[in-house]
């Protein structure tokens, strides 16, 4: 068996994401216990990387209604988006789902600006986002990733992995003009209230570690989840 066949295989069975460490790492295994002295038994991450590449290039030279893309947990085989339409058929339970305009105005100024605190992004859109925050945090696609060096020392929020899956991209610096609207200055925040208190603000921020409370429901739909995928592999 050659290596791009070995690679492609892996790929096709996974159900999860799969990264170029863990498949040269499997691969390695297997070859060193099924064929000794083999050269797959050195096989490494960059080589994996290589195969891909060269893989994708050859479903694009033959027209293939697939291709291996990277998210932030490894690497996966899709169906390209043209052939979509055709696809939703053979699951019409699976209804397709989307974010409320308040839901995608807050994770946008969380994704660009993150780590940011709840008075900051309401600050930008002058309205409260008890609801709306605690939906998207319910739905995995925000998180708290610590504390503001503030007084009352409020919850920092960030975007989490399954942020990463539900809109295919492999890290936030992905997002369309990233680090152009990262620069363009915002309202800024005179207090911060922290449980019920109304406090001046002043500080910087800091990742301490947090865990979130509780705020008012806010009814949202959103794409499924996507499990966390231990990519450990024993030799």
């Amino acid at each position: 068996m050659k290596l791009n066949q070995i690679v492609e295989a892996m790929l096709f069975a996974s159900k999860e994401p799969i990264t170029t460490k863990v498949i040269a790492k499997i691969i390695r295994k297997v070859s060193k216990r099924e064929v000794p002295d083999n050269k797959l038994c050195s096989v490494n991450a960059k080589e994996i990387e290589k195969v891909i590449d060269t893989l994708n290039r050859s479903y694009e030279k033959k027209s293939a209604p697939y291709i291996i893309e990277e998210r932030s947990n490894g690497w996966s085989l899709f169906t390209r988006i043209e052939y979509g339409v055709y696809l939703r058929e053979l699951f019409p339970d699976l209804k397709p789902t989307r974010l409320s305009a308040p839901a995608l105005e807050t994770l946008a100024i969380v994704a660009y600006r993150q780590p940011i605190t709840k008075a900051a992004i309401e600050a930008v859109r002058g309205v409260n986002v008890d609801g709306v925050l605690q939906s998207l945090i319910e739905r995995g696609l925000v998180g708290i990733g610590g504390r503001a060096d503030l007084p009352g020392k409020p919850f920092l929020y960030e975007t989490s992995k399954n942020f990463l899956e539900h809109f295919g991209i492999k890290n936030v610096d992905d997002l369309p003009n990233a680090s152009e609207l990262r620069q363009v200055e915002l309202p800024q925040p005179e207090t911060e209230v922290v449980d019920g208190e109304q406090l001046p603000l002043t500080g910087v921020n800091s990742t301490d570690e947090a865990e979130p409370n509780e705020n008012d429901d806010h009814s949202l739909e959103v794409s499924e989840e996507n499990e966390d995928h231990d990519d450990s592999i024993e030799e």
